[in-house]
């Protein structure tokens, strides 16, 4: 698919995906390379700009990261951001050093609004530091356009070159006028029309399916999550009857969701699929008994899930390919991506074993954010109740069960998990009542995904007079915009309060109940 495309260099910063998804909503298609991409790779991308990521390194460092010469030379823009900045600055003669004072948070940032830049930014902005090096000297051919009180070379320019250095982070919600800073790069400096759209995505997709596949049959792996959901209808749309929906029950669903699924996608649902359900619950507890290493059980979950597809394309006949529903994120946690560490592998990419019964592995959302999958949803007709659900693993509760997975573990997690999207529900629904609220409105401590988990930790307790030594429960909520960064979402107390009784008095199993605040970074939002 031809299409202009920003390429954003990953130094190891913490905010890669979030970079390439703030260019994306300036509608501007966006990759993550690692830096250690050659540049004639980077050449043939043919891209209109180029961002530089922040990193943890010190760029004057031996074997600190760096980059050829020759991307400053190319005739396209680039834009480095605090690591990103330094690097720049210093491999074209400037000079970068420790800082006197480190700057980390919401600092004060005085901009030259004559810049293009800065077009339409206050004289006076906030913006989000955190470095513990400056840029002590601007490199020759560049002028200084931004400045803090601590910070004298917070911007610098070379207009000739279309080069562009930003000590802070546009990209975090934290830097108030960062979206518009990035707009300005991508739409202004670099020239880019804005045509990427979910609208023209599905159309292009759907005739791209279509010469892809041409006669062959099509086996998809179908959750009933969003991601999978949606590209099971995309493909409907694209191929019809070829298609083959196989929904594995591996036990490791939330509760009554397998039934859930039968119903939408079923011969009795909304969709002319050919859908067949493997109830494969026990055949996944024997293969996770006594394994409790995250990373393993997303393997055995991964490699499962690959046997069992193998199984049901042999009974079908001859099948050609296998649809997955990766999205973009998943690519670059799983390391696939940029030069971050691997974060987790994922059931649809790093999970997968080298072997695969199938012609070729179709990912037709590959290149999508969680938001951009749901515009296409809604672009393909899914209902909103569908398009809109909670987030889920492709691993399901095995990533929500700290420690070896069980039948009776999973039991417990089920019913608490039930009892918390219940009483937040619940408490939606109240508030919508009592402030006269639409149903699609909510209240400002909704959570965008919130979900119960099984800890490894099991404590004393009393439960009237007896003494008991059961599990506890962490429940999770965060607030975010792209899942890439997220908070906690502050739900009131007395919701967490009606929470915590329910699950002790009604979940066998279940003597304690935390709350977890870790937001994200430094913690993911799943447990494992």
């Amino acid at each position: 698919m031809e299409r202009e495309t920003v390429i954003v260099l990953d130094f190891g910063g913490q905010y890669n995906q979030l970079v390439a998804r703030r260019v994306r909503e300036c509608n501007v298609y966006c990759e993550i390379y690692s830096y250690r991409t050659g540049i004639e790779e980077i050449k043939a991308k043919n891209p209109k700009g180029i961002i530089l990521t922040g990193g943890p390194n010190s760029c004057y460092e031996p074997g600190a990261p760096g980059y050829t010469n020759e991307l400053f030379e190319l005739g396209i823009p680039v834009l480095g951001l605090c690591y990103g900045a330094q690097m720049m600055m210093l491999q074209l003669g400037g000079k970068v050093e420790r800082a006197p004072k480190r700057e980390y948070g919401k600092i004060n940032v005085h901009v030259d609004t004559s810049s293009p830049l800065f077009a339409g930014v206050p004289e006076e902005t906030v913006c989000w530091m955190s470095h513990n090096d400056y840029i002590s000297q601007k490199a020759p051919g560049f002028d200084i356009i931004a400045h803090t009180t601590d910070c004298p070379v917070a911007a610098a320019v070379n207009k000739d070159k279309g080069l562009y250095a930003i000590q802070f982070h546009p990209e975090v919600l934290h830097t108030q006028h960062g979206k518009e800073i990035l707009f300005n790069f991508v739409r202004g400096i670099c020239g880019c029309e804005g045509s990427w759209r979910m609208d023209s995505f599905v159309e292009q997709q759907v005739v791209s399916l279509r010469e892809r596949i041409g006669d062959g049959k099509v086996l998809c792996a179908l959750s009933g999550g969003v991601d999978s959901s949606v590209a099971a209808v995309l493909l409907s749309k694209a191929v019809g009857k070829q298609l083959t929906c196989v929904f594995v029950d591996h036990g490791l669903l939330r509760k009554n969701e397998g039934d859930e699924v039968e119903s939408i996608f079923g011969p009795s649902g909304n969709y002319d699929l050919n859908f067949i359900r493997v109830n494969a619950q026990e055949r996944y507890y024997g293969k996770l008994a006594g394994t409790d290493d995250p990373e393993k059980k997303r393997k055995i979950i991964g490699e499962e899930f690959i046997r069992v597809f193998e199984e049901e394309a042999k009974k079908i006949g001859k099948v050609d390919f296998l649809v997955q529903g990766t999205i973009y994120p998943d690519v670059v946690e799983s390391g696939l991506g940029g030069e971050s560490v691997t974060i987790k592998s994922h059931h649809n990419v790093g999970g997968l074993p080298e072997h695969v019964d199938f012609k070729e592995i179709i990912e037709p959302l590959r290149d999508l954010f969680k938001d951009e999958v749901r515009k296409v949803g809604l672009e393909l007709g899914i209902p909103d109740y569908l398009v809109f659900r909670q987030p889920f693993p492709g691993p399901g509760l095995g990533v929500r069960i700290v420690g070896e997975v069980t039948a009776e573990k999973v039991r417990i997690v089920q019913d608490a998990d039930a009892i918390y999207r219940e009483e937040i529900a619940k408490a939606a629904d109240k508030w919508r009542s009592e402030q006269g609220k639409t149903r699609e409105e909510r209240p400002e401590w909704f959570p965008d995904q919130y979900f119960a988990a099984l800890t490894n930790m099991r404590s004393v307790g009393v439960m009237g007079d007896e003494r008991t030594y059961d599990y506890a429960v962490a429940l999770r909520a965060v607030q975010t915009i792209d899942f890439m960064t997220a908070e906690s979402a502050q739900i009131p107390w007395e919701v967490l309060q009606t929470v915590m009784n329910r699950i002790i008095n009604e979940v066998k199993g279940v003597n304690r109940v935390f709350y977890d605040l870790t937001s994200k970074p430094p913690g993911t939002i799943e447990l494992e």
